[in-house]
Parts: structure tokens; C-alpha cells; sequence
């Protein structure tokens, strides 16, 4: 009989810890109330523990702000930088697209300049594609500013012209 009230104890206690299904609750009606009054009182005190073990451990970590300090780039620094790396005579094509994918990645129009110079890298690796791209990439950064890519295309109308680069307007790609 020991035996039967300690399993009834240790599955009533299993039953309040929702580790048992409620349709083996039925089966085991036959446990006395007492055991049960235990079963009840043990799994609450558990269920207590957990519980407080559970709040200690989500104590904050340190963090770090990355945004503080540190010297800010100015907008000449920042195209004169993009202006280097696409006048560097070893670019290559990998490096082209990499550098214009982190360049059309940030929140802004790249200047004329930099397109400028973008457009005569495209020419030096004789990649017409990727020059069409960029002006494709530059109008749909632009997004809802309809005076944006006009303005660029105007400023970069000679380079163009000198290259020998159609706009995407100019090929029909735009109403496609």
C-alpha cells in the first residue's frame, strides 16, 4: 500500500506541473485526497523554486554603445573617400559591385562626383552592365523625390556622353 500512495503522490505532483496529460487525471482517481493535498502543496513549493531560479537569471549583460565617441566623417571626407576607392587603378569588377552595393546601402543619394567616378570605373572594366545598373540602382534610391535623378543625370550628362553610356530612359529599360 506504501508503495501505491508514493506512486500516487509522485504522479499527482507530475499532473500539477502540467507534466501529465489531464487524460491520465481519470485513471488515477483512485489516489487518496490526502496525497493529493500533498502532491499539491509539494508541487507548489517546486514550482516556487523554479520560479525564483528563473528571475535570477535574466540579469543585463553589459552593453556597449558603438554610436558614442569616436571621430564623425564630414560629407567632403566621406565622398572624397568613395571618390579613391572607385578611382583606385586596380578595382576590379568584385570590388566595383561590393563597393556600390554598401554605397547605394546607406541612407542617402550618392553625389554626382562619386557616381562620376563609379561610371569611370565601369569604363576602365569595359562593364557597360554594371554602369547601367548604377544609374538604375541611383533612380530607385531616389524613391518618391522625382527631382533627385533628373538633377543627377544633368550633372552627369558630359560623363555620359564621354563614356558613351546610355541612360536606362534612353535604352526603353524603364518601361519594361
Amino acid at each position: 500500500m506504501r508503495t501505491l500512495r508514493g506512486a500516487c503522490l509522485l504522479i499527482w505532483s507530475e499532473v500539477a506541473l502540467n507534466r501529465i496529460p489531464s487524460i491520465f487525471v481519470s485513471a488515477l482517481a483512485g489516489c487518496p485526497r490526502i496525497m493529493f493535498r500533498a502532491a499539491v502543496r509539494i508541487s507548489v513549493s517546486g514550482a516556487r523554486s523554479l520560479t525564483r531560479a528563473r528571475l535570477g537569471c535574466t540579469a543585463p549583460l553589459a552593453q556597449r554603445c558603438y554610436s558614442h565617441g569616436g571621430k564623425q566623417e564630414t560629407d567632403e571626407e566621406f565622398d572624397a573617400r568613395w571618390v579613391t576607392y572607385f578611382n583606385k587603378s586596380d578595382i576590379d569588377a568584385w570590388e566595383l559591385r561590393k563597393g556600390m552595393n554598401t554605397l547605394i546601402g546607406y541612407d542617402l543619394v550618392p553625389e554626382p562626383k562619386i557616381l562620376d567616378a563609379a561610371l569611370r570605373a565601369c569604363r576602365r572594366l569595359d562593364d557597360l552592365a554594371s554602369a547601367i545598373r548604377i544609374l538604375e540602382a541611383v533612380k530607385d534610391k531616389a524613391g518618391p523625390h522625382k527631382d533627385i535623378y533628373p538633377y543627377l543625370i544633368q550633372e552627369l550628362r558630359p560623363t555620359l556622353d564621354e563614356l558613351g553610356i546610355s541612360t536606362p530612359e534612353d535604352l526603353g529599360i524603364d518601361k519594361l
